[in-house]
């Protein structure tokens, strides 16, 4: 049975209590999509090698995934504007369960692919996965922000994001421990090392709908009536909102699909793909320590509590890293660690200050990476991940803010812009094979170029105009 709650769009929004057991529940969902989406990197490489295909060729992985977002998010907002909004009808928690049920269908197809050996049967089955995680994302992340007051939506959503960056840490490591090793044999077609793993992924995602199906969750039902016609398309800062969150996304996923293969150029070392998988642990791991230091940043916990947990956090991952991979990684991280504090200090719990100054950085290091070499362009890039870290979130509840009734609606909208992830990875791809993967991270840092536009001024555009 679900616990009734008060209208989303209730004028007490700002005043609503910030329930954590419900807020917990909705965190494994982060973890998920995070621990499977970072797969696709893996995927890549994988490929690449098994079907013998080009950069180009092989970004389709993302293409497939990502682009799946984009059908679905522009069905999902055409079906809100004919019919009125799904979500609003049915309530989040269904549409929660929707989505699981199509992950895990988009997985199961991963096994008649992998026995075919079908490339484009496994990019069919990557966009029904995309398919399921699109509708997930319209759900869980609006339904995260009205978990509490308005004010602090950021906050929620760093935290959460934080969760799911914990999944794209450790996915990188088991998931090339599985692929490359376990189930990879000498004579098998590399293709078929993917069978079991996302085999295992359908199986979780329908024990996952089952538990939300019996879970006692808040069922947030709008009673608001909307108009038809463009609703939340007509807000400036929610359409501009939506373009950064495809450049952020895009570049984002063209950084970190290009990893495993940038470090394996002579300049870099020439890095097995196998050892290359291990440092993707670095720049999937950055998003996690920058989320969570961005939660505490954004929160309205006292100043002494806040300072105690932006470091706490950093040092903490420090001796994970120092730990697991020797004390001289850990003092190459510590150097960006430190330029993540800072940046968070001087930001000063602005989430549009924040969102700006973390995109120009992540230029400053793309800049580094293509004309350096060595270890310095190594971790430049890996160190991506720690400004990526808050732009989400704030992104997110920037573009929502003041929408009322038109929450989950403008959430289609920017969950359609999640599309960069389709179409950045594959331009990045063409720019490498024309010249060379290093020089190829023009394209995300263009990207950000827009990100602190949005940051400095475009999400201050008809800010006044309230659905």
């Amino acid at each position: 049975m679900a616990i009734p709650l008060v209208n989303p769009s209730s004028d007490k929004a700002a005043e609503r209590p910030f329930l954590v057991g419900p807020f917990a529940v909705m965190t494994t969902l982060f973890f998920m999509w995070g621990f499977m989406t970072v797969w696709n990197d893996l995927l890549i490489p994988r490929f690449k090698e098994a079907f013998e295909l080009s950069y180009f060729q092989a970004m389709l992985v993302q293409f497939a995934f990502f682009g799946a977002y984009t059908v679905g998010s522009l069905a999902y907002y055409v079906i809100s504007v004919a019919f009125g909004d799904p979500i609003n009808r049915i309530g989040y928690k269904c549409g929660v369960i929707v989505g699981l049920l199509l992950a895990a269908l988009g997985s199961a197809l991963f096994y008649p692919a992998a026995s075919l050996r079908s490339y484009p049967f496994f990019l069919f089955a990557l966009f029904i996965v995309g398919l399921g995680f699109a509708l997930l994302q319209i759900a869980a992340n609006p339904y995260v922000a009205i978990l509490g007051p308005e004010r602090t939506a950021s906050s929620r959503l760093n935290l959460s994001q934080g969760v799911n960056s914990f999944g794209t840490t450790i996915g990188p490591i088991i998931g090339g421990w599985l692929i490359f090793n376990v189930f990879t044999h000498p004579n098998q077609h590399g293709a078929e090392s993917t069978r079991i793993p996302y085999l295992c992924f359908s199986a979780v995602f329908v024990l996952l709908a089952i538990f939300f199906k019996c879970a006692r969750l808040p069922e947030f039902k709008s009673t608001d009536t909307i108009s038809r016609g463009l609703g939340a398309l007509k807000v400036p800062h929610t359409v501009l909102g939506m373009l950064a969150i495809f450049m952020y996304v895009g570049g984002e996923v063209a950084v970190g699909s290009a990893i495993v293969n940038f470090l394996g150029t002579p300049g870099l070392g020439g890095i097995s793909s196998e050892a290359a998988t291990r440092f993707l642990a670095f720049y999937w791991g950055g998003l996690m320590i920058g989320r969570f230091m961005g939660a505490a940043a954004l929160s309205e916990l006292s100043s002494r509590t806040r300072q105690i947990l932006m470091v706490s956090v950093p040092l903490l991952a420090l001796s994970v890293v120092a730990l697991a991979a020797g004390i001289a990684v850990a003092l190459h991280f510590c150097i960006f660690l430190l330029g993540l504090l800072c940046a968070f200090l001087i930001s000063a719990r602005n989430a549009r200050r924040m969102l700006a100054l973390f995109a120009i950085v992540i230029i400053g290091l793309l800049v580094v990476a293509m004309l350096g070499s060595g270890e310095l362009a190594k971790w430049c890039v890996l160190s991506v991940g720690l400004f990526c870290s808050i732009m989400w979130s704030n992104i997110f509840s920037l573009a929502i803010e003041g929408l009322g009734a038109l929450k989950s609606q403008a959430s289609s909208l920017l969950i359609m812009g999640i599309s960069g992830g389709a179409i950045l990875p594959p331009l990045q791809g063409a720019m490498a094979d024309h010249v060379g993967i290093q020089y190829s991270f023009i394209v995300p840092a263009l990207a950000f170029a827009y990100v602190a536009f949005y940051g400095f001024y475009g999400c201050r555009i008809g800010r006044n105009q309230v659905a």
